[in-house]
């Protein structure tokens, strides 16, 4: 099994990252402030205003570490990219599946399916932990609509077809979203789904998560030599991630949501973390991003029975062994694609 290495997020504005032997070396008002060596890592996510020298980047895209850049608030920028590794008729067989859209859409209908059926999970603990909530009949009800959700995707469906279920079943999943949240509800508060930008501090907060969970099945896609450019659900648009879009649905819930409930909920970070700007964006100060990605890290080091291999893993390689059962399917060791479900 492949081992989770660290991933090292830099975000301390005016910091330089620089190639000292095999170390990433980080450097901040021209004084060595930490050396990592680049076998410990599998990524390097830089955030705002922070530089990297062509010979670190040169050493990344030896060792196969991902460096990504993004805003200071969260949002993607860029990503450098070593030499392409993997079968290439791997990626030539990816290519076809997803130019038939018979192919692509049952495959996107086993994804959508495990992302319903891992939604429904985290309804069904939040009853089990507070089973006396005055939300209990409305998140029963969802409940039994994403059932309904999942069994009309039981039958074989179009690609369009597919994605409006998907669309109803996120209603029904988000409508009850806010029932979750069970402390500081004058700060955290959820209404809908805002994404560009987020609009208060649960999408921003959200939408922050979905972007380390992206990077990282993007990272695990790259691992096993397939296009994370390529998808099946999500289909081809130049700059957009489309296959790992398409994995990433399968642990939105089970990884982003939870921790976003959790660390509201344990009151692991505060209203005034959180800031509107002139356009209305909300975005998190540096100090709540640190809490978040500690937390992040320390979920991915969390143990956890594969419900296909029945084997115990790391959190944090899940979307390695989802992208590795992709590759399988793709080759044709597999019949199907298992997607991730959480039990």
């Amino acid at each position: 099994m492949k081992q989770l290495l660290n991933t090292l997020f830099v975000t301390t504005q005016g910091v330089y990252l620089s190639k000292n032997g095999d170390t990433v070396e980080v450097l901040h008002e021209q004084q060595t402030k930490l050396r990592v060596p680049i076998h410990t890592l599998g990524g390097i996510v830089c955030f705002g205003n922070v530089t990297c020298s062509p010979f670190l980047m040169g050493l990344c895209g030896e060792q196969k570490v991902a460096l990504s850049f993004l805003t200071e608030h969260g949002r993607f920028l860029a990503r450098v990219y070593g030499p392409v590794c993997g079968n290439v008729l791997l990626r030539k067989e990816q290519y076809r599946r997803s130019d038939n859209l018979v192919v692509s859409a049952s495959i996107a209908r086993s994804i959508v399916m495990a992302k319903i059926a891992n939604s429904r999970v985290v309804l069904l603990r939040a009853l089990r932990d507070r089973p006396d909530t005055k939300c209990k009949e409305k998140i029963e009800k969802a409940l039994l609509d994403l059932v309904q959700n999942l069994e009309e995707l039981k039958q074989p469906r179009d690609l369009d077809g597919i994605r409006g279920i998907e669309g109803v079943s996120a209603t029904n999943y988000f409508g009850c979203f806010d029932d979750l949240i069970t402390a500081n509800k004058d700060a955290f508060y959820f209404h809908q789904r805002s994404r560009r930008p987020p609009l208060d501090n649960v999408n921003a907060l959200l939408s922050f998560l979905y972007t380390l969970l992206v990077h990282d099945v993007q990272a695990a896609l790259e691992s096993v030599g397939l296009d994370p450019a390529v998808g099946f659900l999500h289909r081809d648009r130049p700059g957009r991630p489309g296959l790992a879009l398409d994995i990433m649905e399968e642990f939105r819930a089970y990884l982003a949501d939870r921790l976003a409930l959790s660390l509201i909920n344990r009151q692991q970070i505060k209203s005034d973390g959180f800031h509107t700007t002139e356009s209305g964006a909300v975005t998190m100060d540096d100090e709540t991003r640190k809490k978040v990605l500690i937390a992040w890290q320390k979920r991915k080091q969390e143990e956890i029975i594969h419900p296909f291999l029945q084997e115990k893993i790391l959190v944090g390689l899940l979307p390695f062994v989802q992208a590795m059962l992709m590759a399988r399917f793709l080759r044709g060791d597999l019949e199907g694609y298992p997607p991730f479900l959480w039990r």
